[in-house]
């Protein structure tokens, strides 16, 4: 993207001064990279589903024709600033991306980052174009308040101190609220005030920090965050040798036993329950900080020293394995606490001489020094999958360069909620750069999230990132110098950067695709190495893994942050209100990867619309099912499947990685020990662990676990009084029976001869008058007269059916993909793969009988619809509604996005802003009662999705990294 003016393209101390010059990667040179662009205005509407109340609403506004409904709703709602109605109201995409792009290249030019006003303005274009086409985003509190009247916070990540003194107590829970109600979250490390087992110098006995976290704790919940309805984003760390460990420990597990004694008493405590303020430490995580001589003890099963604030003597002893055992089981009840790394943590530390890291941000990517701040981006990890499915490293090197170089000068002008966390972060200036989108590119390559090739691939793409983020690092610092901490800590630094470039060696790479970005990330840790030995580095740290909830909407992401994906349908919002149900854009891709025909993979298609999952999917090989594994579902991966991927990217990390390791509810207490022993010893610095319903104030959409036990409890009891009740009265009893619908004497027919895999056969259908289908006539040709008898019973059967009003879509639905001998290849081309006979005879029922929506919703398709779909990008044919010139002319968009109720038939309107013809694409109708993915597999799978529901939209939100995202309206559950 960018280098130095030497013509090597390398930054020397002796050039300080000079400025970047920017090279043009991604902008065209003499066309602006909105011109590129087709713009359209979009009416955006969001409805509370729960209440039909509307809870924001902004008409014309204008976004590019690429970006879906989903995205453009929540940046119009989220991001855009000025009273809505009023002409201060941000209206357009270009107006958001300028207020904030203009603000950096204002500070570059006053702050001498670049060469010429020429290489300024390049920097803007390709800037711009990485935003607009959703390359990357900056974290959230860049668009809220970069080139605003308001105060310029760039950062969402916060580590405050506190000592223990009243004062330093009272002054941390004032800081916390400014932070929370600037919107964005903290954490810290109470492990420096005494225990209730010390003295005060006035001879009484202390309070212990966990009595304190009662204040904070309802400061959080009273002030929320940012001014919304969500609670606050916040992490309390103590260390594992302090007194008050297992109080500290048992805090939740103890709460969640008094939520359920009130729900049982007939309180409302679920998440946002009118009761639930009643209970303490729910605003809050909670992690114990372990160190190695911890869990050296609790392998060994020795005994481990608690020790005083004030003097460091251990105070008691207790049993390593017995308080190890004790964390994981408060972490079984509840989720809580989650273990950080003390050791592990440090020895990655760049800063050590100014001070150790004791705390992180509340979603344990951010670790770095006490009274300091992370700005945070993000790149969009498919945007750089080649038509040849490898990953353009090279791409990618050159757009973290333009990136790290515009995270960097953000510092210069940010403003922060405290003046020790502004001085802190402008003498470190600590960056946290990272990506989304991992899970869908790994399947888009065709390789498991939980494989060794995934893992390889993960790993060299992070190494490339971050390697790439700290050559720009010490070439910056030869222009405008290195931060303010390097000198005193330039040994360590200099330790940390071989650590990862030794890190970086030991990868083996499986696959050419890795291979190639392992070239690139090796001479990056080469130049790293070389240019810092001369330079120095311009940031303390350079990269971490957040959630990207918000963000990873904006950019239209599958997947947020590094998680894998979160099913195999998803949930998609049109025009109107309207909503269906797709399966992931990314699987058609892989399987075409992995070597499939068009025809199998439609098959393989239409099966994941229907069961949600691959198993027994026809024609997909059980070898290839783990590339479609995600975190939810029949192939869900297994907890370690999501720690051995962490493990594989942390070395190539400055902070850490957000990210929750979820277990089923019949996770066992000894699972969660492991899970936190192996762990440490594959090197995280962080982990968190989510059992299925461990928390009451999870609301469920159909009752999984105790929420169900409790569901079928109140049904016990409900029929019971029912009974009772029959009992005292007389009831008139209503019999309701089908009548049969019989055929005209004489009717039309008409017979279809077929082949299956080889077999031959003959299907005779007749029909109503209406055109109805009535009846249906098997015969195969050359087989015994036993199968021949059978299929007549088959064929009065399924005809006295239809007579009776069963309808056509349910025996559809309830024989395609039913898998026996013969199968294989047909004759017919319409459909050209049948995984047996009864899947051919009722594909082709549909497509003579059933309409073309009642088709869509079972995903079944003629040739001439699949050939309009791939040349379109619709199934559906157009209707001639102006000259055969404008319809060629008309482009396909999403005009308008609303959040409401799905209706049977929505319309995708088309048009641009020159008032183009129009053409209307039936939208298939979403499961029924279903407004988010989580819904939506709820209702395909039939098993509860363990989250909360949105406090904004109602909706059921989904798992972004450590915390929850609302698909509906970009709402979190606190982090920013």
């Amino acid at each position: 993207m960018t280098e130095t003016v030497s013509g090597a393209g390398s930054a020397q101390a002796s050039q300080r001064g000079k400025g970047l010059t920017i090279q043009r990667v991604f902008s065209t040179e003499g066309v602006h990279p909105y011109d590129e662009i087709t713009w359209e205005r979009r009416d955006v509407v969001q409805t509370n589903w729960k209440t039909g109340e509307t809870v924001f609403e902004q008409r014309g506004a204008e976004f590019p024709d690429f970006w879906s409904v989903n995205a453009s709703t929540i940046v119009t709602s989220k991001y855009f600033r000025g009273a809505v109605g009023t002409e201060a109201r941000e209206q357009s995409l270009r107006q958001l991306v300028d207020r904030v792009v203009h603000t950096y290249v204002k500070a570059g030019r006053e702050h001498g980052y670049f060469a010429t006003d020429a290489d300024a303005e390049v920097f803007e274009h390709e800037l711009t174009w990485l935003l607009v086409h959703q390359y990357f985003s900056f974290n959230s509190p860049v668009w809220f308040n970069v080139g605003t009247q308001s105060p310029q916070q760039v950062s969402a990540c916060f580590i405050l101190s506190v000592d223990d003194s009243m004062d330093s107590i009272l002054n941390w829970y004032k800081e916390e609220g400014f932070i929370f109600k600037g919107g964005s979250g903290a954490g810290l490390n109470l492990s420096r005030i005494r225990s209730s087992k010390e003295l005060l110098s006035s001879g009484g006995t202390a309070s212990g920090p966990v009595s304190f976290m009662r204040g904070a704790d309802a400061s959080a919940g009273t002030i929320k965050s940012g001014g919304a309805t969500r609670r606050a984003a916040k992490m309390v760390v103590l260390d594992v040798d302090h007194p008050d460990i297992e109080e500290f420990v048992q805090t939740k597990a103890r709460e969640e036993d008094k939520i359920r004694a009130l729900r049982d008493a007939g309180f409302d405590m679920d998440l946002g329950g009118a009761d639930i303020t009643s209970v303490q430490y729910q605003n809050a995580n909670n992690s114990v900080r372990v160190s190695d001589e911890f869990m050296r003890a609790v392998e060994e099963g020795g005994s481990f020293g608690l020790r005083s604030r004030g003097t460091g003597e251990v105070i008691e002893t207790v049993d390593a394995r017995d308080l190890f055992h004790k964390i994981a089981k408060a972490a079984w009840e509840c989720a809580d606490p989650g273990l950080q790394y003390d050791d592990t943590i440090n020895d990655w530390h760049t800063n050590p001489e100014t001070g150790r890291i004791t705390a992180s941000n509340p979603c344990s990517e951010y670790m770095s020094l006490d009274n300091s701040s992370c700005n945070l981006a993000s790149l969009n990890l498919l945007k750089f999958l080649k038509d040849d499915d490898t990953f353009d490293g090279e791409t990618f090197a050159k757009a973290v360069e333009l990136i790290i170089t515009a995270m960097d000068i953000s510092i210069c002008f940010a403003d922060f909620p405290t003046e020790p966390i502004g001085q802190t972060t402008r003498d470190y200036r600590q960056l946290g750069i990272g990506y989304a989108n991992l899970g869908a590119l790994l399947m888009a390559m065709g390789l498991g999230y939980d494989s060794d090739g995934g893992r390889s691939m993960a790993a060299t793409i992070t190494s490339l990132m971050t390697g790439v983020s700290y050559k720009r690092s010490a070439e910056l610092a030869g222009i405008v110098g290195p931060y303010n901490g390097y000198a005193r800590n330039a040994t360590a630094h200099k330790r940390v950067m071989r650590k990862h470039q030794a890190a970086n060696d030991a990868v083996r790479t499986l696959h050419v695709a890795d291979n190639q970005v392992h070239k690139l990330a090796t001479q990056a840790w080469a130049d790293v190495i070389k240019l810092g030995e001369d330079n120095g580095f311009r940031n303390a740290q350079a990269s971490v893994l957040a959630p990207t909830g918000t963000i990873g909407f904006m950019m239209d992401c599958d997947t947020t942050g590094i998680e894998p994906d979160f099913s195999l349908v998803k949930f998609k919002k049109l025009v109107g209100g309207g909503s269906m149900q797709i399966v992931n854009q990314t699987i058609p891709r892989a399987l075409k990867k992995l070597g499939y025909q068009p025809e199998q993979v439609e098959a393989i298609v239409a099966y994941i619309g229907e069961h949600g999952h691959v198993i027994d999917a026809p024609g997909l090989k059980t070898e290839h099912y783990e590339v479609f594994d995600t975190a939810m579902g029949a192939r869900s991966l297994k907890p370690m499947g999501h720690v051995r991927m962490m493990a594989a990217c942390q070395p190539f990390l400055s902070g850490a990685i957000s990210k929750t390791v979820n277990l089923p509810e019949d996770a066992t207490v000894e699972e969660i020990e492991e899970v936190y022993l192996q762990s440490w010893k594959l090197g995280l610095k962080a982990t968190a662990i989510y059992r299925d319903n461990c928390k009451v104030g999870q609301p469920l959409s159909d009752g999984g676990g105790k929420a169900k036990k409790d569901a079928a409890d109140k049904a016990d009891a409900a029929d019971a009084a029912e009974a009772a009740e029959a009992a005292t009265k007389v009831v008139e009893k209503i019999v309701y029976a089908p009548t049969r619908k019989r055929l005209p004497k004489s009717r039309t027919s008409r017979t279809t001869s077929f082949t299956v895999g080889g077999a031959e056969g003959y299907m005779t259908s007749g029909a109503h008058d209406d055109g109805e289908l009535g009846e249906v006539f098997l015969k195969l040709g050359k087989q015994g007269s036993t199968l021949a008898g059978v299929m007549d019973a088959f064929s009065i059967a399924v005809s006295i059916g239809l007579q009776y009003g069963v309808p056509l879509e349910t025996y559809v639905s309830k024989f395609t993909n039913l898998r026996f001998e013969p199968a294989g290849l047909t004759d017919d081309p319409d459909v050209r793969m049948a995984q047996s006979i009864m899947d051919y005879i009722f594909r082709r029922l549909a497509l003579d009988y059933l309409s073309f929506e009642s088709r869509s919703a079972l995903g079944i398709y003629s040739a001439e619809e699949r050939q309009r779909h791939l040349e379109t990008g619709s199934y559906e044919p157009v209707e001639e509604t102006g000259s055969a010139a404008e319809l060629v002319d008309a482009p396909v968009v999403e005009a308008r996005a609303t959040t409401a109720e799905p209706v049977e038939a929505e319309l995708v309107e088309t048009k641009d802003t020159e008032g183009a013809s129009a053409r209307e694409v039936p939208a298939q109708r979403s499961a029924g009662g279903a407004h988010t993915t989580a819904e939506l597999m709820e209702k395909i799978t039939g098993t509860a999705v363990d989250s909360p529901l949105c406090f904004t939209c109602g909706t059921k939100m989904r798992p972004a990294g450590s915390c929850y995202v609302c698909e509906g309206c970009g709402s979190t559950s606190g982090c920013s």
